[in-house]
């Protein structure tokens, strides 16, 4: 039979069923492929009110922001187009980056940049997860890319959470006009933006040793720059990974 969040047609590449921007589906996907409980995802409502931030768990390891095509586009006019592809690999990375090749990924691909960099120390021993990156980590973005589109077990902890959520799932050849970016702190301290469909992660600066993916210094960084796109349109979000899931 089939499987309802997968489109595999001969000749094209294989298509995922595009993820809910929910908070539980994000959460369910993880910790089916091995991420300890005590981590999840968190919606933010407001990074300038502080009575709604201090309902978000501390530390932040990871945001995720989720913003329409024309956002993400006019922020992307400002970055260097001209820059090469990223061609890093190895443990000595600052961040462990993957180029995105399955149609309609990108939240996948933004939940992998958010826990393999800002919070591998909660993924289990001898998981899935743990295995993809162990094989992932050594190899050049290209192969890299290859360990994850010939992942059953990302393949099926996908198509899992894909049909959780609020809303009817939608077909996998349909449009989807959302990005997932991920920001996250590396081990040379500084702000990273994940984007698999770009051509490699982002330095956005260094961050203070206290600063966490919320911090305002972050946020400026990152965050704020598609923000100023938005043109006071509210078609975003922004999920924070983070301890304390009950």
């Amino acid at each position: 039979m089939a499987d309802p969040g997968i489109a595999s047609v001969p000749g094209k590449r294989k298509t995922f069923v595009p993820l809910e921007n929910n908070p539980e589906v994000f959460s369910h996907l993880i910790h089916q492929l091995g991420v300890s409980p005590e981590l999840g995802f968190y919606d933010i409502y407001s990074i300038d009110d502080p009575e709604l931030l201090a309902f978000i768990p501390r530390p932040v390891y990871a945001l995720i922001f989720i913003c329409p095509s024309d956002t993400y586009h006019k922020t992307r006019e400002s970055d260097d187009g001209s820059m090469p592809e990223y061609d890093g690999s190895g443990d000595m990375e600052p961040v462990i980056w993957f180029k995105q090749t399955i149609g309609h990924a990108c939240g996948l691909i933004g939940l992998l940049h958010a826990v393999s960099n800002g919070a591998r120390e909660y993924i289990q021993s001898g998981s899935d997860l743990e295995k993809i990156l162990q094989d992932a980590i050594p190899l050049k973005p290209l192969a890299r890319a290859d360990v994850l589109y010939n992942s059953q077990a990302l393949e099926s902890a996908h198509s899992s959470a894909a049909q959780m959520g609020d809303t009817t799932a939608p077909a996998p050849e349909e449009e989807n006009h959302q990005h997932f970016l991920t920001f996250v702190k590396g081990k040379d301290g500084h702000l990273w933006e994940m984007d698999g469909g770009w051509k490699g992660p982002l330095d956005r600066g260094e961050l203070g040793i206290d600063d966490d993916a919320l911090s305002e210094k972050a946020l400026q960084a990152g965050v704020r720059r598609f923000l100023a796109q938005t043109a006071g349109e509210l078609q975003f979000s922004i999920v924070a990974l983070a301890p304390g899931l009950d």
